[in-house]
């Protein structure tokens, strides 16, 4: 029933490396050698991005199209696509310029340093409809610790534990620091224009925060709601299944928006809830499914892996008549299992070296593609919606 479902797309940020898990820069040179790849300031990782399509299957082989390109590219040059959205082994004391002549690049090293120097995977949502815009925009941001949660993929920096299980959110600078809970579109642009005239902002791209509303010609024209707060996810099933579950919540909404949208149903004032979401979102960096978090409707605590098993349950029959269910299913062995940053953690406590644990997740994350590959060449039934 892909009429029923929403565009989506994906901008992937990826760490290259040798096997061995070190860190190896070089996408100016893969950007000028494949198609549809892009540069970030510091070289060591560059970015593609998918186009927008409503159909889970064919987004599957849009993510993983590039990086068949991409790996014969890296594999001429004994490199290979890293897992991790920090550089796990380091050396974050210096900033690798990818193009030294861009004053907006000047600008990040100098303000930021390696704080950005991190992979991600950004989600977007189409959305048309301001009013619905702007209600995903306020829902999911405030539950977007849940995403990250599920996504988390970031425990070690410079080769030791930090002690959090997403060090690149925690790292990350969020700007402006302080952003509200829009309550329409005539608020965001307001919002935005006094940024850009204080210099809190560059420009309309320099709102880093946990999800903001995205188009070609912001603020004022919007299509999208873009997701910004996942940690790298290697597995394309699983990037999907978290995708369907924002989805899902999306549809809930506009289904029902007194009973989802938080500007309607929560106990708290738009103050109070954008400090609970940015509360949540580090909770969810630190200890993600084992976070203690505030639930948006009553301010009450609750586990991260909770909140998500309740919300699964509850979304069981819209997933059905959407043909989501198999999509989803990647979520429930999260739960049961760990994310990746604590089967990481996991081996980590049985005593194998971070570096042996990043080099036979990059083996891992090579090998799945390989199956996902086989799987679409072979036109194998597919479980994704």
């Amino acid at each position: 029933m892909s009429g029923d479902l929403l565009l989506k797309g994906f901008e992937v940020e990826l760490f290259t490396g040798r096997p061995d898990g070190t860190v190896v820069g070089c996408s100016p040179a893969a950007a000028a050698a494949l198609d549809g790849f892009v540069t970030e300031p510091d070289h060591r990782n560059l970015e593609y991005i998918t186009a927008p399509d409503a159909r889970y299957q064919r987004q599957l082989e849009l993510l993983l199209e590039p990086r068949r390109r991409l790996r014969a590219w890296l594999a001429q040059r004994g490199l290979t696509i890293l897992p991790g959205s920090t550089l796990s082994l380091g050396d974050s004391h210096r900033f690798e310029r990818s193009n030294p002549d861009n004053p907006y690049h000047d600008y990040i090293e100098t303000t930021y340093g390696t704080q950005v120097v991190t992979a991600s995977v950004h989600i977007n949502l189409g959305l048309t409809d301001m009013e619905a815009l702007f209600a995903a925009c306020r829902l999911i941001r405030c539950e977007a610790a849940l995403l990250l949660a599920l996504s988390a993929s970031s425990p070690f920096l410079d080769g030791v534990a930090t002690g959090a299980h997403s060090q690149r959110w925690l790292q990350f600078p969020l700007t402006p620091p302080e952003v509200p809970l829009f309550s329409s579109h005539g608020h965001y642009i307001a919002w935005v224009e006094e940024q850009l005239a204080s210099g809190a902002m560059q420009n309309v791209r320099h709102l880093w925060t946990s999800v903001r509303p995205n188009g070609d010609n912001r603020p004022h024209g919007l299509n999208r709601l873009e997701l910004r707060i996942c940690d790298l996810i290697t597995d394309p099933s699983l990037l999907l299944a978290i995708t369907a579950y924002c989805e899902l919540r999306i549809h809930q909404l506009l289904a029902d928006p007194a009973g989802h949208d938080p500007q309607i149903a929560s106990q708290l004032s738009p103050k109070e809830l954008a400090d609970l979401a940015d509360a949540n979102d580090r909770a969810a960096a630190r200890s993600s499914l084992q976070a203690s978090l505030r639930d948006w409707r009553t301010g009450e605590p609750i586990l991260a892996a909770d909140w998500i098993g309740r919300d699964l349950e509850a979304l069981t029959p819209l997933a059905k008549e959407l043909n989501l269910s198999a999509t989803l299913a990647p979520l429930q062995a999260v739960l049961s299992g760990g994310n990746q940053a604590m089967r990481w953690l996991q081996r980590m406590a049985q005593g194998m070296p971070i570096a042996t644990i990043v080099a036979l997740s990059a083996e891992a994350m090579a090998q799945r593609e390989e199956a996902l590959n086989a799987q679409l060449a072979t036109d194998a039934p597919s479980p994704l919606g």
